[in-house]
């Protein structure tokens, strides 16, 4: 990825922090933390990666309030960052954070279980 391409993804996702928290209505969209935007090279499309407060109804919830408001997140991008074309949306989901909780957790069960000695008899 070029560094226009990082600093693009980087300035996105900073106005798509505010527009998804003061812009949007839809009441699907519940507590949404943009964690990543990846820019292709020729910034044509824009990859959104997201964590969302809530149960697993409330994440998909979410994910469909974005892809339906999708056009006008988009338009809201072009007003705010200067771009001939404003790059296609995407929005996924950031397995990363759930995967790091995950082994946080592991470590914590490890850490808290018991020694085993073997006592020889």
């Amino acid at each position: 990825m070029n560094l226009r391409a990082n600093r693009v993804g980087e300035q996105m996702k900073k106005e798509l922090s505010e527009i998804i928290s003061r812009k949007l209505k839809d009441p699907r969209v519940g507590f949404v933390t943009v964690t990543d935007v990846k820019v292709t090279g020729d910034l044509q499309q824009a990859k959104v990666y997201i964590s969302v407060l809530g149960d697993e109804k409330k994440k998909e919830d979410t994910l469909k309030g974005l892809a339906k408001a999708s056009g006008f997140i988009r338009t809201e991008i072009g007003q705010r960052i200067r771009l001939r074309k404003t790059p296609e949306l995407t929005f996924e989901f950031d397995e990363s954070i759930s995967y790091g909780n995950r082994i946080e957790s592991i470590l914590k069960q490890i850490q808290e279980a018991p020694e085993h000695v073997d006592e020889e008899k």
